[in-house]
């Protein structure tokens, strides 16, 4: 039985919540963490009623004041070891080229794509060092080769540097049996990305999200780090 960290688990119908059932499913342990507490509590009550262990925590993962009261929290209450952490919190604010890209949207993206995912995995570091655990972020299609950004810049760039976050990991963090790996998938099967694209849209269903997301963090995965995977329709 593992103890799973998975961020951006608020709203129903989203990958978080498929990921978190993934998780809770094999047995774990799961904390979920989202900045909305009535939503966050859902999701995690949720799992509770299937029989599942699930704890759900409120906190802005921009703010390394709130984040290191999170890492306080956890530890006192499921202890100072964490076997893997998933960086999921973040999304998409608004597109646009780069001549018409306002900043505060550029700061957003930035934000909540890459900033979380720092100061998240800086604060939980001693925790997986402590399990040799597994971290695993979300970057997105449009960090490949060969991906077309235009009308998106901001977020590709902020995807981008997860992408390059991920790669740091996995080098410096080798030495403390921690694996970092980040998933870059097409658009994704939720309830918003079905409200808001076109009807013939292709989609990676969750289910095969949170099933690549298990299996890096699972001991098959030993020998893999610093990969970012393409996940695809």
């Amino acid at each position: 039985m593992a103890t799973v960290l998975i961020t951006g688990v608020g709203r129903e119908g989203q990958v978080g919540e498929a990921v978190a059932a993934a998780f809770a499913g094999r047995g774990d342990v799961v904390l979920l963490v989202d900045r909305a507490a009535e939503q966050v509590e859902a999701r995690a009550l949720g799992l509770r009623d299937a029989g599942h262990m699930a704890h759900g925590y409120a906190c802005d993962l921009t703010d390394e004041a709130q984040v290191a009261a999170l890492v306080g929290h956890v530890v006192s209450h499921h202890g100072a070891s964490l076997d893997a952490l998933v960086n999921l919190a973040g999304g998409w604010v608004g597109g646009g080229s780069v001549a018409a890209t306002e900043l505060a949207v550029w700061d957003r993206l930035f934000a909540i794509n890459v900033r979380t995912a720092l100061v998240t995995t800086r604060a939980f570091l001693p925790a997986l060092r402590a399990a040799r655990g597994a971290i695993v972020c979300f970057a997105s299609e449009a960090v490949l080769p060969g991906a077309d950004v235009a009308g998106m810049a901001a977020y590709a760039a902020s995807k981008q540097g997860v992408a390059t976050l991920v790669s740091a990991l996995a080098s410096e963090e080798r030495a403390h049996g921690v694996r970092a790996n980040a998933v870059a998938p097409a658009s994704i099967r939720t309830r918003d990305n079905l409200a808001a694209m076109s009807a013939g849209e292709r989609y990676v269903e969750r289910e095969d999200v949170a099933a690549a997301v298990l299996w890096l963090c699972s001991p098959a995965a030993a020998a893999v780090t610093g990969q970012v995977i393409r996940l695809a329709p």
